[in-house]
């Protein structure tokens, strides 16, 4: 923050500095919950979608192959940290149950 020679805030930047306070409280009050809902959400869902396609890494052939290697350069970053997620010892019907 810029300050005057007398070492005080200037108005504008005071209010900024207020406004931003109260977007991010507004944030955290209204949307926070449902932002982390939607993001869980969306994981929860790309986790079925690699699970469905590529559940053949893993021993659950589903899809034929041909189209599994279609959709592998779309999938290939994430194919990592999937295998490790799903070769956790955990049973598919916790993820169901942890909402």
């Amino acid at each position: 923050m810029r300050r005057d020679g007398k070492g005080s805030v200037s108005f504008r930047e005071w209010l900024r500095g207020w406004t931003q306070w109260f977007r991010g409280f507004f944030f955290g009050v209204a949307l926070y919950d449902a932002v982390v809902l939607f993001r869980k959400q969306r994981g929860d869902l790309e986790h079925l979608f690699v699970l469905i396609v590529f559940g053949d890494i893993v021993g659950v052939p589903i899809i034929p192959p041909y189209y599994t290697l279609r959709l592998l350069p779309y999938i290939l970053p994430a194919v990592t940290g999937w295998k490790r997620r799903m070769l956790r010892e955990k049973d598919l019907t916790d993820l169901a149950g942890a909402g």
